[in-house]
């Protein structure tokens, strides 16, 4: 089968800032940590530059590069401290991702046959996550989208706009830790929701489906300023699609991400990617604040 995306090509170039602060209640005397804050280098996206500014200043740290293909950073504080500040700053130039004609992609159960013995580095993505657990349910409402022999990119457009329509954006709703399973029943959430069902559906009818997580640029209503540090985190979802490669999709958003997104990282849900994860001794009550600022420069 063959597939002629659109080769016309724009970039966009950011400035982006992720603050995250944590004060505490009590003297924390050391902690251990675990980032994932540099942009990733891809065909169509690259990280022009990245600095991490830590306050207070760890005595070492190293990064490694972990099972997907993500930088990851670590590090240990050992000195009391009341609050911990980081703050990463990249500039990253985004290309837009040739478009991909939804009917000429091949059927979807080609795809789910294919990643059983073909490709192993997909199938891995099809597979229960610590998050995500395959079910008939979520099969049932992913199969109004997938019908029979259906080409994969457009049952995947048809499945994106479905949850943006049945499911409504609603911060506080939800947290880290809550159920795909309530999310369903309840039909509300925040981005991170609707990533981790959208890929609930599509594993449960055995198609690879990873989690994306990153930024989205937002534009301000005409005739207003854009607000310093009022963008977000964002998390989206990628299909794995056979010959035409792996395609994303935001829920959140009802689009296909191109020029407005920029990727942090992957894995199979939330927790793979967590852009920051630690452990800390004593402390008491902790406050944390995150900003992030996503700034076109284009």
């Amino acid at each position: 089968m063959t597939n002629n995306p659109t080769m016309t090509t724009t970039s966009m170039t950011y400035q982006i800032t992720h603050t995250t602060l944590y004060k505490y209640a009590a003297t924390v005397p050391e902690c251990f940590n675990t980032i994932r804050l540099h942009p990733r280098d891809l065909p169509y996206q690259r990280c022009i530059s990245h600095e991490l500014a830590m306050a207070p200043m760890p005595p070492e740290s190293f990064v490694r590069v972990d099972t997907f293909g993500n930088r990851i950073g670590n590090f240990s504080i050992y000195q009391p401290h009341n609050s911990l500040k980081l703050t990463a700053s990249s500039r990253v130039e985004v290309q837009s991702v040739p478009t991909v004609d939804p009917l000429s992609s091949p059927p979807w159960e080609h795809v789910a046959n294919l990643c059983d013995t073909a490709n192993l580095a997909a199938a891995r993505f099809k597979t229960e996550s610590k998050h995500i657990r395959r079910s008939e349910r979520f099969a049932e409402y992913a199969r109004e989208s997938f019908t029979p022999a259906r080409p994969i990119v457009e049952a995947g457009v048809d499945l994106t706009r479905r949850i943006f329509t049945d499911f409504k954006f609603s911060p506080g709703a939800t947290t880290v830790s809550t159920a795909v399973e309530e999310v369903f029943e309840n039909r509300r959430g925040v981005c991170q929701d609707f990533a981790h069902f959208q890929i609930a559906c599509l594993r449960s009818l055995g198609l690879p489906a990873r989690y994306v997580s990153g930024y989205v640029r937002t534009i301000p209503p005409p005739g207003k300023e854009r607000l310093v540090g009022a963008d977000a985190s964002h998390a989206w979802v990628s299909l794995y699609c056979g010959d035409v490669g792996w395609i994303s999709f935001d829920p959140t958003n009802n689009s296909i991400p191109s020029t407005d997104h920029i990727t942090l990282a992957w894995g199979r849900d939330y927790f793979d990617v967590c852009p920051i994860q630690g452990v800390f001794i004593g402390g008491g009550k902790t406050v944390m604040k995150v900003e992030v600022d996503v700034m076109p420069l284009d």
